[in-house]
């Protein structure tokens, strides 16, 4: 049992990880509205939109992190796939975090091997665990 706890442990940084990304973004959101700084807003926050997706990614990264970590007490979860989730758990809103200061973003070959290494990370680590979620299943 404390084995398994310790193994899946990257999930609860991966979570704490997004929660900090989604409470800073939220205070430059906020900021960005509410107190408008002449040289930040528009200039250096260019794609407002694209900050709030990467800010609901970071939520809903946080909840299938703190989730995954939760149904790992009780089913063993591969050590691999839950370092694949954190890390893309994070890597993937973070895209989104960057393309909102950076209009050229997606025409630049360096963020879109980023953004592809960052997909088959979580791919892997969300596919893994779903397959094992199953085989569980499938044995009881």
């Amino acid at each position: 049992f404390p084995v398994t706890i310790k193994t899946m442990e990257i999930l609860l940084i991966g979570a704490a990880a997004c929660c900090t990304a989604l409470i800073l973004s939220a205070w430059l959101m906020t900021f960005a509205r509410w107190f408008p700084i002449d040289g930040i807003d528009g200039k250096f926050l260019v794609d407002y939109k694209t900050m709030i997706r990467a800010h609901v990614d970071y939520a809903l990264m946080a909840l299938f992190n703190l989730a995954f970590y939760a149904v790992g007490i009780q089913i063993e979860l591969p050590v691999f796939a839950c370092w694949c989730v954190a890390i893309g758990g994070f890597t993937n809103p973070t895209i989104f975090t960057i393309a909102a200061f950076d209009p050229n973003f997606w025409n630049k070959t360096q963020w879109r091997v980023f953004s592809a290494i960052s997909f088959v990370l979580t791919t892997i680590g969300f596919l893994t665990i779903s397959w094992r979620l199953v085989a569980h299943f499938m044995e009881n």
